[in-house]
């Protein structure tokens, strides 16, 4: 079986189309569609079914998701150790992150990392919840996961590397309705319009654990977007619950950041496949003594 056929299919998979992976591989269509084909032919069963533009993978299809993946891991793998004999001089580490994590602490451990390697290559995925960041590791899209729990982080068929813990803070408008240096108890969010994250997320978790102790939270905005939470922050439409890791950007942009009590936390942990190239285990390595 060809590995480039396999490359391929994971390409089509990842991006959704035929036109969108030739476009990430720098190849042209003609050339994938055959190599799809080639496959299929190989494997004896249809990998997709193409429904006029779309391809929706059959169930060999997806069958063949998790096998593909790990020849391809093995074959990076196996290149990278070789390119390891003579120093870690380039490579490529793919890290799973969750987006409040990706603030902080990814940007100090990937400057960590970098100042170590200079010539490693970082890519970050988007992970929604534990369960994304978990799946991705597992199933060889990424070999590292960064993720955040409230209870300390325990999963089966990786490696878990602890890095501390992360609270929680109440963000405000410039003129909020508490004095800036003020904690804040969640019994005085009675009422107050919040804006918060999806279902699944820590953020919305510490909001939905105010709300069953009895306060009543009025929800103006829910969105999946983290990046737009302080801007509306600041515009007045909501406060919000937020990780530490916004602080110093909300604090920069002119809001207010409250300890919020009784003091909430997440746990924090890298999580890794266990058959992990050179460059991931020097990030690794890095992080454990950023």
């Amino acid at each position: 079986m060809d590995a480039r056929h396999l490359r391929y299919f994971l390409a089509v998979v990842d991006h959704g189309t035929v036109s969108r992976a030739a476009e990430a591989l720098y190849v042209a269509q003609p050339s994938l569609s055959q190599a799809i084909r080639a496959l299929e032919r190989e494997l004896g069963a249809e990998l997709f079914l193409r429904v006029g533009r779309r391809l929706v993978l059959t169930s060999a299809g997806t069958a063949l998701i998790e096998p593909a993946r790990q020849v391809v891991r093995g074959l990076e793998h196996a290149k990278a150790q070789v390119d390891s004999v003579s120093g870690l001089q380039a490579g490529r580490v793919e890290i799973a992150a969750m987006p409040s994590q990706s603030v902080d602490p990814l940007v100090g451990l990937i400057q960590a990392c970098t100042e170590r390697h200079p010539g490693l290559t970082i890519s970050v995925r988007t992970a929604f919840t534990v369960d994304d960041v978990l799946a991705q590791v597992r199933g060889g899209e990424s070999e590292l996961g960064l993720l955040a729990a409230h209870q300390p982080i325990e999963a089966a068929g990786v490696d878990v590397h602890p890095l501390g813990s992360q609270r929680f803070v109440l963000v405000t408008p410039p003129d909020g309705p508490f004095t800036e240096q003020d904690a804040v108890q969640a019994e005085e969010l009675k009422g107050h319009r919040l804006i918060v994250g999806q279902t699944g997320s820590g953020m919305r978790r510490v909001v939905d654990d105010i709300r069953d102790g009895g306060v009543e939270l009025a929800e103006v905005v829910e969105t999946e977007h983290r990046e737009m939470i302080l801007p509306l922050v600041l515009a007045g439409v909501g406060i919000t619950v937020l990780t530490e890791a916004w602080a110093p950007l909300a604090r920069r942009s002119g809001a207010r950041v409250h300890p919020l009590l009784p003091p909430r936390e997440l746990h924090l942990a890298l999580v890794s496949r266990r058959d992990l190239t050179p460059a991931a285990r020097a990030f690794i390595a890095a992080a454990d003594n950023a």
